[in-house]
């Protein structure tokens, strides 16, 4: 029986729309694995050392890889893009970034896999799009919905809804 997915997509560097869907084409090509339906783009304010604002959505997959193995095909792609990670540096910027934000109702606690993923409640360049996708969605540690969440985050950078135009070609 297929896991089901939801997967947050980022980018700010080059072509950042590009590289969403550029990801989303090698996500949809993994073994055993079906993009339902991906959320409109978003271009969000920087966080953490990033100078340049990110163009972010949410995929939602059926997958038959366990949640460790889809993380490890996750950054598979990343790397296959030219991300490049820096030691000791978070939320920088970057060409991809795939973050599984939930996995069925999965509560995973590991090292480096985290699952609902720890800053969901604290992101509405998250959240935004989440909604969008998987409003009932519940938060199996808050016991809250996605919208519920949304109503409540204190994060208030900008993030605003791409033009359809803008989320085929977008330029850092």
């Amino acid at each position: 029986m297929p896991h089901r997915a939801l997967i947050g997509v980022g980018s700010n560097l080059g072509e950042r729309a590009s590289n969403i869907h550029e990801a989303l084409e090698r996500l949809s090509q993994l073994p055993d694995t079906r993009v339902v339906r991906m959320s409109s783009l978003y271009e969000s304010e920087p966080h953490g050392d990033a100078k340049t604002w990110f163009v972010n959505g949410v995929v939602e997959v059926e997958t038959e890889f366990k949640s460790a193995d889809l993380l490890k095909k996750l950054k598979a792609i990343e790397e296959a893009m030219g991300r490049k990670r820096v030691k000791g540096k978070r939320w920088g910027s970057r060409i991809i970034d795939l973050d599984i934000l939930f996995f069925d109702q999965e509560v995973v606690s590991g090292r480096t896999l985290k699952i609902p993923h720890p800053e969901i409640a604290n992101r509405r360049f998250v959240l935004l799009p989440l909604a969008e996708v998987a409003p009932q969605q519940s938060h199996p540690e808050l016991g809250q919905t996605v919208s519920q969440i949304l109503a409540t985050t204190k994060d208030r950078k900008r993030v605003t809804l791409l033009p359809p135009s803008a989320a085929r070609k977008s330029t850092a």
